[in-house]
């Protein structure tokens, strides 16, 4: 398999022929090269970005330099796909790598600043591609994981194929635990189902721990994996066998007594202290200036005086003698 980088960092990508993917490239099962896209400038100072119209922060990527060093690179044959890495791409999946394991070529961009000017996207590449929902300083980074992970997929290159396999996303579970020497490590010991020899239990004790991970931290991923699996009576006795040890796990959490958290002092609400419906408590006291006089409550067997009315305001009102005297005085003026 032949895999192109196109970047303007390519001292970056040293990592990338060492170890297991340096040792494929000696047998002659991997080609990764990577190609200066400055060399391909045909500015005066070989720069490969500008200001974007528009205005706005950075520099964009310029059309010219990229699109000259596809070309080229590809040459007359080229059977493969271009993409470039971008954080608008398409999330990167295992089953995206497994295809792209099955080119004969790869070409992979790598942008950086702000951007890349879109025309060299729409005239040369095939796929955008994104490693995550994170932002990066530029396309190195990404490419060397793409790279990474579809070169261990290629028959020859990790030198088992059932390590690929095995793995976590492959089998769509995600990897039960694995051990070795010694059998104890500081009071922890080795599962037994490892250690007697029957490739049968082994197995089951693979899957199971395999289910069980995944359906602690991965629900979504085993309940897919669930519905497209066919199961057999013993398979199903060891999914159920899963499923009760998640239950057995949610009713020891539920029945766990909670210590309430210990809050710092400078945190801390004080509460105020239940009040006994036995004992009798104070009114609470209010400041004086924002004190609100209300009157006594009147006892209905005192009697209470009048209210007194001031001097100035009040209306005299005569006695019965004088409103009979004046009467009198005035039917005796009448008469006459």
């Amino acid at each position: 398999m032949k895999i192109t980088i196109l970047t303007t960092f390519p001292e970056m990508f040293a990592p990338l022929h060492t170890s297991i993917l340096g040792r494929a490239e000696k047998a002659g099962l991997l080609e990764i090269r990577e190609v200066d896209i400055r060399a391909y400038s045909k500015n005066k100072h070989h720069n490969t970005d500008d200001a974007p119209f528009g205005g706005g922060a950075g520099m964009v990527m310029l059309a010219q330099p990229i699109v000259d060093a596809v070309r080229d690179v590809m040459g007359p044959h080229f059977e493969g796909k271009r993409i470039f890495l971008s954080p608008r791409g398409k999330t990167l999946t295992q089953a995206d790598a497994e295809k792209y394991a099955q080119e004969k070529e790869l070409i992979l961009l790598c942008g950086h600043y702000e951007g890349v000017d879109q025309r060299a996207i729409d005239l040369c590449m095939d796929e955008e591609v994104s490693i995550g929902d994170y932002v990066l300083t530029g396309g190195e980074l990404p490419a060397m994981v793409l790279v990474d992970c579809i070169a261990r997929l290629v028959p020859g290159v990790l030198g088992c194929g059932e390590s690929a396999e095995n793995e976590s996303f492959s089998s769509g579970l995600l990897e039960y635990p694995q051990y070795t020497r010694p059998r104890e490590f500081e009071g922890l010991t080795v599962p037994d189902p490892l250690l007697n020899g029957n490739h049968r239990e082994i197995e089951d004790w693979q899957f199971q721990e395999a289910l069980y991970i995944t359906m602690k931290r991965r629900p979504e991923m085993a309940i897919r994996f669930l519905q497209g699996l066919k199961l057999t009576k013993s398979k199903k006795k060891l999914v159920d066998a899963v499923y009760s040890r998640l239950n057995s796990d949610l009713d020891e959490l539920l029945s766990e007594e909670t210590v309430p958290e210990k809050v710092p002092a400078e945190t801390a609400v004080i509460q105020p202290p239940a009040e006994d419906p036995q004992v009798e408590t104070e009114p609470e006291k209010v400041p004086a200036e924002t004190a609100v006089i209300q009157p006594p409550a009147e006892d209905p067997q005192v009697e209470t005086e009048p209210e007194k009315i001031p001097a100035e305001t009040a209306v005299i009102q005569p006695s019965a003698e004088e409103l009979q005297a004046e009467t009198a005085a005035a039917s005796g003026a009448d008469e006459t």
